[in-house]
C-alpha cells in the first residue's frame, strides 16, 4: 500500500491552511465555553445546601429578587453571542480568502465519483493531450488545482483534508474546488459521505510531484498501451480481450474501449487496486481478479474464473501496463 498522509492538523497547502485555522479557533471557542458550563456547574454543586430526606425545601428565595445571579445570566448569554459572532466573521473571512486564491495557470481536472471508484479525467487545452486515470491523482508542487466534481450513481464526497476542505458531489449537478499541494508527497483522499456497502473502501491518493516529475509523468499516461510480446504477455491480452474483462475495462491502443469500470491502459502504474483496498501487486491482483467479493462485497465487478496458466499470463500483461 501507498505510505500517505491523511491527517486534517497537518495541511500542507493554502486551503486546508485556512480550513485548519479556522478549525483551530472553532476548537479553542467551544473548548472555553465547555470549561465555563463545568465551572458553573460545580460551583452550583460546591454552593448548594445539603440536606437529606427530612429536609424542609428552603423556600425563602421565591418570589425575592436576585439581581446577581440575572446579571451572570445576562453576561452568559451576552458573551455566548458574541463568541457566536466571532464564528460566524472567521468563517465568513475564511470563505473569501479561499475565494481570493489565485487559479492562474491551473491544472484542470474533471473527478466523478462511482460506486466504488474514482474516474480522473485531465482537461488539457488540446483535446489530445487529454487522458484518463482513476483512484490515483498525479499533480505539480506549487500549482493550483481546479477540480470539477460529479457523482455518476448516489452522492459522494470529495475529500483530502491535508490539502482542502471537504466537497460533495451530487447526481445531476456539477461543482467545483480548488486546492494547491506545496509539498512533495502522497495525500491520502476519501469518500466522506456514506455512499453504500463498500463506502469505507472508496479511497483515492493525490500525489503531489516536482513539476519536471510530473510532466514526465503526464507524458507516459498520455501514451497508448504498446504492443506486450510474443510469449506469456501476448497471451495475456489475448485473455482480457476475450474475458469479461473487455467488457468493462479500456486500454487505449485496443480494442478494448468499455468505460463501465477504471481505465487500466497504465494499472500497473498506481500504487493501489480496488480504490485502496489492495496493493498493486501480482498476488494481490489475482485475488481480485477471481473474487472481487471477497474482498469487497457487493462491488459491481464480476468473479471472473481463469486457469492458472490464463490467470498467470492475464496478471502478467496487466503488469507490463505502466
Amino acid at each position: 500500500m501507498m505510505d500517505s498522509l491523511h491527517h486534517v492538523l497537518a495541511p500542507f497547502g493554502p486551503q486546508a491552511g485556512h480550513v485548519h485555522a479556522l478549525w483551530m479557533l472553532t476548537l479553542a471557542v467551544c473548548t472555553l465555553v465547555f470549561a465555563a458550563v463545568l465551572a458553573a456547574l460545580l460551583i452550583g454543586l460546591m454552593r448548594a445546601r445539603r440536606g437529606n430526606a427530612q429536609t424542609v425545601p428552603d423556600l425563602s428565595t421565591v418570589g425575592r429578587p436576585e439581581p446577581g445571579r440575572r446579571h451572570a445570566v445576562v453576561a452568559a448569554v451576552a458573551a455566548s453571542t458574541l463568541l457566536l459572532l466571532v464564528l460566524i466573521a472567521a468563517s465568513i473571512f475564511t470563505d473569501r480568502a479561499l475565494a481570493r486564491l489565485s487559479t492562474d495557470g491551473a491544472l484542470r481536472l474533471e473527478v466523478t465519483a462511482h460506486q466504488w471508484w474514482w474516474e480522473v479525467r485531465y482537461v488539457e487545452p488540446q483535446v489530445a493531450d487529454s487522458f484518463i486515470t482513476a483512484n490515483e491523482i498525479h499533480v505539480p508542487t506549487g500549482r493550483p488545482v481546479i477540480v470539477t466534481l460529479k457523482a455518476d450513481d448516489v452522492i459522494h464526497s470529495f475529500w483530502v483534508p491535508s490539502l482542502a476542505g471537504k466537497k460533495d458531489l451530487i447526481p445531476g449537478r456539477t461543482t467545483t474546488m480548488n486546492f494547491r499541494a506545496d509539498r512533495e508527497g502522497v495525500y491520502r483522499g476519501q469518500c466522506a459521505e456514506f455512499c453504500g456497502s463498500q463506502h469505507a473502501l472508496m479511497a483515492f491518493f493525490v500525489v503531489a510531484d516536482p513539476p519536471e516529475r510530473y510532466q514526465a509523468w503526464a507524458a507516459a499516461q498520455r501514451r497508448s498501451a504498446a504492443d506486450p510480446p510474443p510469449g506469456a504477455t501476448m497471451r495475456g491480452r489475448d485473455v482480457f480481450m476475450r474475458s469479461s474483462c473487455a467488457m468493462c475495462h479500456a486500454i487505449d491502443g485496443t480494442s478494448a474501449q468499455a468505460v463501465r469500470g477504471p481505465n487500466l491502459t497504465h494499472v500497473a502504474s498506481r500504487g493501489t487496486l480496488a480504490a485502496g483496498s489492495l496493493p498493486n501487486a501480482p498476488d494481490a491482483l489475482k485475488r481480485w481478479i477471481a473474487d472481487p467479493q471477497q474482498i469487497k462485497p457487493g462491488t459491481y465487478m464480476p468473479a471472473t474464473q481463469l486457469s492458472p496458466e490464463d490467470m498467470d499470463a492475464l496478471v502478467g500483461y496487466l503488469q507490463t501496463l505502466r
